[in-house]
C-alpha cells in the first residue's frame, strides 16, 4: 500500500521549490530566444502596452509546453545533485531505501505534470496560438512604410505594387521605385518609376503620404464612353517632385481570424483528428479527378472515339503502323504544324501536371501537419517523464548541486533533443520521412538514455566517475603514477634493515641476469604479443619481492632511506608482453591493424621503459644498501 512518508515529502519540497525556479527561468530564456525572430515586428511601430502586453502574454503561453520538460531536466538534476553533494543521498540508501523508492514521490508528481502539459496543449494552447497569429499579423499591418523589402515587389498597400531597389535605414528614404498602381482593374493600371522618395503615415493614420522625386507617370486612360474603341488614350508625364495620397489604415486592427484557425497550432486533437478524416477524403477526391482528367487529357481527345484511339495505340506498338513513314510523306508546312502543336501540347500538360504536382504536394503537406501536430502534443508531454528519468538519475551518478555541472548537462541534452525533434519535424513535414518516424526519433534517442541511467544510478555505477576515466587512459596511453611514502608519526615494528638489505642484492643479482637473458632493446615478436598468452613470471615475482622490501622499509625513522624509496619506479609487469590482459582482446586488437600498429608501438615503449626502471632499481637498491651499510657499519654480502 502507497503512503506519504515524511522523505516523500521532503524529496518533493526540494524538487517543486527548484521547479518553479527553473521554469521561470527556462521560460524567459525560450521567450527571449523566441523574442529576436519578432522584433522587427515591434521596433517603431507605435504599439501601445497592452498590445505588447498581449504579445508577451500569448508568446508565454506558446512557450510553456518546452519550457515544462527543461525545467523539470534543470530541477531533478540540481535536487539529486544537491542530495548527493550534502551526503543526504548516501544516508538514504543507508536507512536501506532504494533510489527507485526515493523517485517515487517525484514520478507521481512528474506524471501530473505531464497530463497537465497535455491538457495546456490540447485547450490553452490552440486558443493561444491562433491569439498571437492574429497579434502579430495585425502588427504586421502597422506602419507598413517599415516594412517594405528591398529587391522585390511588396503588396500591403491596398490597389498597390510597390518596388523599391534600395532602402536607407537611416532617413528612411526609398530609391529606384517603381510602382503598379491600379484603380479600375489591370487594364486601369498606372505605371511609376521615381528616382528616390519617401513614404509616410498621416497624422489620423488613415492615408499614406507618398513623395516622389524625378520620375515619370505612365497610365491608360480607358474609360466607359470609348471601351470598344481600339484606340486607348494614353497619358505620360514628367515630374520633379509628386505626392500620391494612398488610402490606407496604419492604425492598429485586429486581422481577420479565419485564416488563422485553419493553422493546426491552432487546433485541439480532437479538431485535429476529424478534421484529418475531411482532409484526407478531400485530397483523395482530387487525387482521383486529377488521375483521370490527365488520362482523358492525354491518351484520348475530344474528338476521337475511345475505341479509335485504342485500335490507333495497338497498331503503332504491334508495328502495323509506321508513324515516322506517315510524317515523312507529309508536306514541310503539315510536319511544321505537327511538330508546333506536339509541342504546345507537351508544354501545356507539363505545365498542367507542374501546376497540379504543386497543389497535391501542399494537400499532402497539411495533412502531415496536422498528423505531426497530433503526434507533437503526446510526445511532448512524455517527454516530461524522459526527462525526469534522465536527470534525477544523472544528479544521483554526478552529485553535483548549484547551477554550474547540472546547467552544462541540462543544456547538452536539451541541445540533443532539440535537434532530433526539429530536424524529425522538418524532415515528417517535407515527406522525406514517415510523419511517425519523424517525431518519435527524438523519444526513441533519449528513452534508452533514460532507462540506462535510471539503471546505473540505481546499481551505483561509477559510468560518470572522473577518477576511473582517468586512470583508463593513463593506462592507455602509459603514463605512469609516482610513490609517496611519507615518514610514519608511530611506528610498530621497526625494519629488518640487514634481511632487508640482502634481499635488494639479490634482486639486483636477478635483475642483471634478466637483462643479459632478454635483449628489451630489440623488436618483440608480432605474433607473440597478439596470439599467444604469457605474463613475464620472473618479472612479475621480482616486482613482488621488491613491494615487499619497500613496505618493510617504510617503517624508517631515516629520511635519506625514505626519499631513496620513492625514486622506485612503479613497474607494469605486464605490458611490455601483450596489450591486455585477455586474450581475445589481443587477438581483435592485432587484427584491426591500424589499433594494432598503436598498441604495438606502446608494448615496444614499455619495454625500453622496463630497460630504464630495471636500471633505476639496481641503481636505487646499491644506495640504500650503502646507506644501510653506514648505519649498521656492517657489510652486506650474498654467497
Amino acid at each position: 500500500m502507497f503512503r506519504i512518508k515524511k522523505l516523500d515529502i521532503f524529496i518533493a519540497k526540494q524538487f517543486g521549490l527548484l521547479f518553479v525556479g527553473t521554469f521561470f527561468i527556462c521560460q524567459f530564456v525560450l521567450m527571449m530566444q523566441f523574442l529576436w525572430r519578432y522584433v522587427d515586428e515591434l521596433i517603431g511601430k507605435g504599439l501601445s502596452m497592452e498590445i505588447l502586453a498581449q504579445f508577451f502574454w500569448y508568446m508565454g503561453l506558446m512557450l510553456m509546453p518546452q519550457a515544462i520538460p527543461l525545467a523539470i531536466l534543470l530541477s531533478s538534476l540540481i535536487a539529486f545533485g544537491n542530495l548527493g553533494e550534502s551526503s543526504e543521498l548516501t544516508a538514504i540508501k543507508a536507512a536501506g531505501i532504494s533510489l527507485m523508492q526515493a523517485f517515487r514521490s517525484l514520478i507521481v508528481i512528474v506524471i501530473f505534470i505531464s497530463g497537465m502539459s497535455y491538457y495546456f496543449q490540447n485547450v490553452v494552447g490552440p486558443d493561444a496560438n491562433k491569439s498571437f497569429g492574429q497579434l502579430l499579423l495585425s502588427m504586421k499591418q502597422t506602419n507598413p512604410e517599415l516594412e517594405i523589402p528591398e529587391g522585390i515587389f511588396y503588396d500591403g498597400i491596398p490597389n498597390c505594387n510597390l518596388y523599391v531597389q534600395k532602402k536607407d535605414l537611416t532617413t528612411g528614404k526609398l530609391y529606384g521605385i517603381t510602382i503598379y498602381k491600379m484603380t479600375g482593374g489591370y487594364e486601369d493600371a498606372a505605371i511609376i518609376l521615381a528616382d528616390s522618395g519617401m513614404l509616410q503615415s498621416t497624422a489620423e493614420k488613415k492615408h499614406l503620404l507618398l513623395t516622389l522625386y524625378s520620375g515619370e507617370w505612365f497610365e491608360n486612360m480607358r474609360s466607359q464612353d470609348i471601351a470598344g474603341s481600339a484606340s486607348i488614350p494614353y497619358r505620360r508625364e514628367t515630374f520633379a517632385t509628386k505626392r500620391i495620397v494612398l488610402d490606407f489604415d496604419g492604425g492598429f486592427n485586429m486581422a481577420d481570424v479565419a485564416g488563422i484557425s485553419a493553422s493546426a497550432k491552432s487546433k485541439s486533437m480532437e479538431r485535429i483528428l476529424h478534421d484529418l478524416d475531411s482532409i484526407h477524403e478531400f485530397n483523395d477526391s482530387v487525387a482521383h479527378s486529377y488521375y483521370y482528367e490527365s488520362k482523358i487529357s492525354t491518351f484520348f481527345r475530344p474528338s476521337i472515339d475511345k475505341k479509335d484511339s485504342l485500335k490507333a495505340v495497338k497498331s503503332v506498338a504491334a508495328g502495323k503502323v509506321d508513324i515516322d513513314s506517315i510524317f515523312a510523306k507529309q508536306a514541310l508546312d503539315a510536319r511544321q504544324d505537327i511538330v508546333r502543336n506536339a509541342m504546345s501540347s507537351l508544354s501545356s500538360q507539363a505545365t498542367m501536371v507542374s501546376m497540379r504536382g504543386d497543389y497535391s504536394y501542399s494537400l499532402n503537406r497539411n495533412m502531415r501537419t496536422h498528423q505531426i501536430e497530433a503526434i507533437g502534443k503526446i510526445t511532448l508531454s512524455l517527454a516530461c517523464l524522459i526527462f525526469f528519468f534522465i536527470g534525477a538519475p544523472l544528479g544521483a551518478i554526478i552529485r553535483k548541486g548549484g547551477l554550474g555541472v547540472p546547467v552544462i548537462i541540462s543544456v547538452l541534452v536539451f541541445i540533443v533533443y532539440y535537434i532530433f525533434e526539429n530536424s524529425g519535424m522538418k524532415m515528417a513535414r517535407d515527406g522525406n520521412w514517415t510523419v511517425l518516424f519523424g517525431k518519435l526519433i527524438s523519444t526513441a534517442v533519449l528513452a534508452p538514455l533514460a532507462v540506462f541511467f535510471t539503471f546505473k544510478a540505481n546499481s551505483d555505477s561509477t559510468v560518470f566517475n572522473i577518477d576511473m576515466y582517468k586512470n583508463a587512459l593513463w593506462r592507455i596511453l602509459g603514463i605512469r603514477t609516482k610513490r609517496h611514502i611519507y615518514k610514519k608519526e608511530v611506528i610498530i615494528n621497526d625494519p629488518d634493515y640487514i634481511a632487508d638489505a640482502e634481499e635488494l642484492m639479490r634482486i639486483c643479482r636477478d635483475i642483471k641476469a634478466y637483462s643479459h637473458e632478454h635483449s628489451l632493446l630489440k623488436a618483440p615478436n608480432p605474433i607473440k604479443v597478439f596470439f599467444r598468452q604469457g605474463d613475464d613470471q620472473v618479472i612479475k615475482e621480482i616486482n613482488e619481492r621488491l613491494e615487499t622490501v619497500i613496505e618493510d622499509l617504510s617503517n624508517t625513522k631515516d629520511k635519506t632511506v625514505l626519499n631513496e624509496l620513492n625514486t622506485y619506479p612503479v613497474i607494469a609487469t605486464h605490458a611490455h608482453t601483450r596489450p591486455f590482459v585477455r586474450k581475445w582482446l589481443n587477438v581483435i586488437t592485432g587484427i584491426i591493424l591500424p589499433l594494432g600498429v598503436f598498441f604495438y608501438l606502446r608494448m615496444w615503449r614499455f619495454r625500453l621503459r622496463l630497460l630504464r626502471d630495471l636500471r633505476n632499481i639496481v641503481g636505487t637498491s646499491e644506495n640504500i644498501i650503502r646507506r644501510i651499510e653506514e648505519g649498521k657499519k656492517v657489510t652486506i654480502s650474498i654467497d
